[in-house]
């Protein structure tokens, strides 16, 4: 959820005090892509649901624009669908009614649809059966988790916070002072309310969630009392206490498949130092380390990776990110910063949509709740999303403007590649690793243009030939482009 004040910038011991950090003119260049090095199987593409679908989640369109990549009309345009395949749902923390008198403290700041309804609402019977659960809640954001589902979309269930009568002030957007506010005679219950409804959406909604995620950003501060948001903080030694109820919860509702990520922590940095306090013992509860990119362009990228995938054999995602430039060249530069460095095999967008307009692919007013403009991020995603596919291989370029994938069923190489110059250059891409290149008819290369800048938002192009092993192409200042060659053998 987690939108910072502002973006964290790097500090010291960072990677990536380059040319392409600062923006700076470079040469026109000639990139190697390495078949013989991989770095995983991708996962694919997502989207948080929270609160854009708390708002928006009875729409078919914005499912079809989101989870589909086929051609939707949208405002009287035509839009290519993003074909995310990643949604991330949000348990509510909030209710209305009242338990043996207590209700809960609602922070003053937070907009009512930043406000997700609970199931568990009294906490005097754990039976999901009984009247203290009310599975009528949260209606239209889970409206969306089902049609996202229903276009092949993999899912995740997370908490920004546990229910509020969990809280110890029962303020489910944190404690006055930003400290610990989930109370130690529920850690258990937290976990029993996530395995409850992954087990209720399982049976009833058609919705088997792959992963389950109990903590959102638990090491920072900034929960507090008049925050926002929902959030909690939730430190280490708490985290280590309740990710073993987390794994039996699942277990004794027979959920032996359903594996646990954690503990999506705003930060590359923060990641690391989380995951190296957890003990071996605490580490085997962790199938998935999520990461989230608010970071971004700093952090030790590399060393995370080198943690979690390299040492403890983990699968690692950047689960949420987000930031405030509504041209999508933030986006790109910080998502092929994580290609080159943190090498996730998913990569997850907070919210899709969003008031604030530099933030969204597609905005929305806060006011009156109605959509609005398309940014030109949602087609600089597009490059991305639409043509790295599921299935297909990370392979390396060397280089953090670049990356490159590729499909063996369908003997096909993707490249997609950012000029970070303001002044156009001209990419080489060198292929003399690869046994076999022959493009299409005539070496044909199709390729996808967009300007961060302003000109071409997702517009195609047949005008591109492969001569030899190699292929090269000009992107204008701060343009992202895609390029599609087939007839590709390792």
């Amino acid at each position: 959820m987690i939108r910072r004040r502002t973006l964290l910038t790097a500090a010291g011991g960072t990677l990536l005090g380059s040319a392409l950090a600062t923006g700076t003119a470079r040469a026109d260049a000639t990139i190697a892509v390495n078949p013989g090095t991989s770095y995983g199987t991708w996962e694919g593409w997502g989207t948080s649901l929270a609160w854009w679908a708390n708002v928006f989640g009875a729409r078919d369109d914005f499912a079809d624009i989101f989870f589909t990549t086929k051609s939707t009309t949208y405002n009287g345009t035509t839009l290519p669908g993003l074909g995310l395949n990643i949604a991330r749902y949000n348990l509510g923390a909030c209710s209305s009614n009242t338990v043996s008198g207590a209700s809960m403290v609602a922070s003053p700041n937070i907009p009512a649809f930043k406000q997700i309804e609970g199931y568990w609402q009294d906490w005097n019977n754990e039976d999901p059966t009984s009247s203290a659960w009310k599975w009528t809640a949260d209606a239209t954001q889970r409206a969306m988790l089902v049609k996202a589902t229903a276009r092949g979309a993999t899912t995740e269930l997370f908490a920004n916070s546990p229910m509020w009568w969990m809280c110890l002030n029962h303020n489910p957007s944190g404690a006055s002072d930003g400290g610990n506010n989930l109370q130690s005679w529920n850690y258990r219950q937290h976990a029993s309310h996530l395995a409850a409804v992954a087990l209720y959406a399982k049976n009833n909604w058609g919705v088997n969630f792959a992963t389950v995620e109990a903590f959102n950003e638990p090491s920072s501060s900034w929960w507090t009392a008049t925050g926002t948001q929902e959030g909690c903080h939730i430190d280490s030694t708490v985290q280590s206490a309740v990710l073993p109820y987390v794994r039996s919860e699942l277990d004794k509702r027979g959920l032996t498949s359903t594996k646990i990520s954690a503990s999506d922590e705003t930060s590359y940095d923060l990641a690391r130092t989380t995951w190296n306090s957890f003990s071996s013992t605490t580490k085997g509860y962790v199938d998935r380390v999520n990461v989230h990119g608010y970071q971004g362009s700093g952090g030790r990228r590399d060393l995370l990776y080198s943690d979690v995938v390299t040492t403890a054999g983990k699968a690692l995602w950047n689960s949420e990110t987000g930031d405030n430039d509504g041209t999508g060249y933030t986006l790109a530069f910080n998502l092929l910063y994580d290609f080159r460095w943190l090498h996730p095999t998913a990569w997850v967008y907070w919210q899709v949509m969003d008031p604030s307009t530099n933030w969204a692919m597609i905005a929305y007013d806060a006011s009156t709740l109605q959509a609005g403009a398309v940014q030109t991020k949602y087609y600089t995603m597009a490059q991305f999303s639409r043509h790295i596919r599921p299935g297909m291989k990370i392979l390396d370029t060397g280089v953090s403007n670049a990356v490159a994938a590729y499909d063996s069923s369908a003997k096909r190489l993707v490249i997609v590649a950012l000029n970070t110059s303001t002044s156009a250059q001209t990419f080489t891409f060198n292929l003399s690793n690869f046994t076999t290149v022959t493009g299409g008819s005539g070496g044909l290369v199709p390729r996808w243009n967009t300007v961060t800048t302003g000109g071409d938002l997702y517009k195609a192009y047949s005008d591109t030939f492969l001569s030899g092993k190699s292929v090269s192409v000009s992107l204008a200042g701060k343009a992202v482009q895609t390029l599609q060659i087939d007839g590709v053998t390792i």
